[in-house]
């Protein structure tokens, strides 16, 4: 996950918690706390990406 897509959920995030202070609706904090946890998690999975994956699948001289 790249950085702006990492601080575009964040704002996202603020965003729903804003919702939830104006509505005091417990699901809106629910879900912006549910997508917290998620946007956190995709960001620590590891893609693979860059120069390590040019190297898989080349021949040996």
């Amino acid at each position: 996950m790249g950085a702006v897509a990492f601080f575009a959920g964040l704002l996202l995030f603020v965003m729903g918690l804003g919702k939830w202070q104006e509505t005091g609706s417990d699901l809106w904090l629910y879900g912006s706390l549910g997508f917290l946890l998620v946007l956190v998690v995709v960001s620590l999975i590891p893609t693979g990406g860059g120069a390590g994956k040019a190297g898989k699948g080349a021949k040996k001289g």
